[in-house]
C-alpha cells in the first residue's frame, strides 16, 4: 500500500512537469500596424485598404498604416510581407495575382 501511494505521488509530481505554464497574453496591437498594399496608390486594393485601416484604428485605438509597395506585378510588396517579422504587425492586402499567378 505504501509503495502504491509513493508511486502515485511520484507519477503526479512527474506529470505536473508536463503541464505547460500559462503565458501572459500580450495586448495586440501594442504598436502601429502596417498594412502593405503591393500596388501603387489609387488602385482597387489601395482603395479597399484605406477605409479598413481607418476603421481598425478607430476600433482598436492603435494606428494602422497603409504602405504602398508597388512593383514587379505585386511581388515587391508581397515579398516585403513574407520577409517581415512574424509578429502580426505587418499585414498584406492584395489581389490573387502575386500569390496565384506570379512565380
Amino acid at each position: 500500500m505504501r509503495v502504491l501511494r509513493a508511486m502515485a505521488i511520484l507519477c503526479g509530481a512527474l506529470l505536473t512537469g508536463l503541464v505547460p505554464f500559462s503565458a501572459t497574453a500580450q495586448e495586440w496591437p501594442a504598436k502601429p500596424v502596417t498594412i502593405v498594399v503591393p500596388w501603387p496608390p489609387g488602385g482597387p486594393s489601395d482603395i479597399a485598404a484605406r477605409p479598413i485601416a481607418k476603421g481598425l484604428t478607430e476600433l482598436l485605438g492603435q494606428t494602422f498604416l497603409v504602405e504602398n509597395r508597388g512593383g514587379a506585378g505585386g511581388n515587391v510588396g508581397t515579398a516585403a510581407v513574407t520577409k517581415s517579422a512574424p509578429d502580426g504587425y505587418t499585414l498584406p492586402t492584395t489581389s490573387g495575382a502575386p500569390i496565384g499567378v506570379n512565380p
